[in-house]
């Protein structure tokens, strides 16, 4: 029987530590690129992949989260009145977006750990997992490329992006061999390291946030041990799912933005607000006029 990816898991219990103070009394993931929170954006890039369920890993601190994706009657109703049908569509495809669940990660043990919490509404089926942090911008969106691979070779896959010299010592990385057929985009996973030194690097083939796991996955987590700080780590949990069974990377077609670095937050609102529609000739008539 064919196996279908019909769920999406948002780790967001973390605190967000490097946007202080901004973050002290908001989530990280609510911040706005452009006028969306970044959260968004991967729940309208699971959505256009064909999730229609959401999962959401929430901690303390977390509450405007679910507000943002639950109904709002009096902000509705006020726009209802005042005749601004524009902003209540908008407000409403929010709410009215998807089916969401949350679960509360009492301790941030480390995304294997949060990982895990979803353990019960995944159930036994395949599942993915986006990383809000991860803005990718792509047409189809890199979720929707990686189901498509899911749907041919019925394994996980993990999306991976190309990564020169030192700065692949900040990711996961890949030992991987080519998949005859896969357009040089499509690698079986021999193993993964992670964050190693760049000569002791497999590859330049990085791990970026967007994986597609089978339920397997689940017991593995559930047999790794805790790494550093006290911390489950999904790549340990990934490569105890690797001798089981097969895995696959996918070098994705797409811009990445590192939204939960500060100068990659500033570099992706600077895009998203140059490709609007509304915004972006007169933003870069006003860069251009910048004395830099």
């Amino acid at each position: 029987m064919t196996m279908k990816v019909r769920k999406a898991v948002f780790p967001a219990a973390g605190l967000g530590t490097r946007f202080l103070p901004a973050t002290k009394a908001q989530p990280k993931e609510m911040l706005p690129l452009v006028d969306k929170p970044v959260i968004q954006y991967g729940v309208e890039e699971a959505m256009a992949s064909g999730c229609d369920q959401i999962i959401i890993i929430t901690g303390r601190g977390k509450q405007a989260i679910e507000d943002h994706f639950d109904v709002s009657y009096e902000l509705e109703k006020m726009l209802e009145e005042r005749g601004k049908t524009d902003l209540l569509k908008i407000v409403r495809e929010i709410s009215d977006m998807i089916h969401v669940a949350y679960v509360r990660q009492k301790e941030a043990m480390g995304l294997g750990h949060a990982v895990l919490m979803a353990r019960e509404l995944v159930g036994n089926e395949p599942f993915a997992v986006l990383l809000a942090d991860d803005v990718i911008d792509a047409n189809p969106p890199c979720l929707k490329q990686m189901v498509d691979v899911f749907n041919e070779k019925q394994c996980s896959v993990i999306a991976t992006q190309i990564v020169e010299g030192e700065a692949i010592s900040a990711y996961g990385v890949l030992d991987v061999k080519p998949v005859s057929g896969g357009d040089g985009r499509l690698y079986e996973i021999l193993n993964m390291v992670e964050k190693p030194k760049l000569k002791d690097a497999p590859s330049n083939k990085a791990i970026i946030g967007r994986y597609i796991l089978t339920p397997t996955v689940f017991e593995t987590l559930s047999e790794t041990k805790l790494g550093a700080g006290g911390e489950l780590q999904l790549t340990d949990g990934m490569k105890l799912l690797l001798k089981r069974e097969k895995m696959y990377a996918y070098v994705y077609e797409g811009k990445r933005h590192d939204t939960g670095d500060k100068l990659g937050f500033l570099k992706a609102t600077v895009e998203f607000a140059l490709k609007r529609k509304d915004l972006g000739e007169p933003f870069r008539e006003y860069l251009k006029g910048l004395k830099l």
